[in-house]
């Protein structure tokens, strides 16, 4: 089964290889995207498409028609994670799997980072693996979308 994937980055996620690399490794969002890419390839899945914006409301509106033109979600909504309920009815609204994926280990970060307003929404949740944290996302979406 091919599927549609979209990957949607959130807040500061285009400034990957300027943070902290201790949190967010050193590769920018390019060389994630691409990574992303090749883990679908191998996975099986239809090439994924990727949005990245640091404007909450254009990211509401990406999940808006997410159903229309995805099977199935990966979200990294960045800080929006700890707080956006707008982010959170939006992905309610998409109406198709969805993955939430943070480069970070945020359950062990600051206090404020543990709360995620869209985990319950999600069929999975993958933290603190960098970069494979993405594969591990795309293989739950695949087992997900294969039932």
């Amino acid at each position: 089964m091919r599927s549609r994937v979209q990957v949607l980055h959130g807040v500061n996620l285009d400034m990957l290889g300027r943070r902290e690399g201790e949190h967010y490794g050193t590769l920018t969002l390019m060389e994630v995207e691409l990574a992303v890419k090749r883990f679908a390839g191998e996975l099986g899945l239809v090439e994924p498409f990727f949005f990245q914006t640091n404007h909450e409301g254009e990211y509401c509106e990406a999940l808006h028609s997410a159903g229309e033109m995805a099977d199935a979600l990966i979200v990294n909504p960045g800080a929006w994670t700890h707080y956006s309920w707008a982010i959170r009815d939006a992905l309610a609204l998409a109406g198709v799997p969805a993955v939430e994926v943070h480069l970070s280990t945020v359950s062990q970060r600051e206090q404020w980072r543990r709360l995620s307003v869209v985990r319950d929404l999600c069929v999975g949740t993958v933290e603190g693996k960098g970069v494979e944290g993405y594969r591990e996302g795309l293989a739950l979406l695949k087992a997900e979308l294969e039932r």
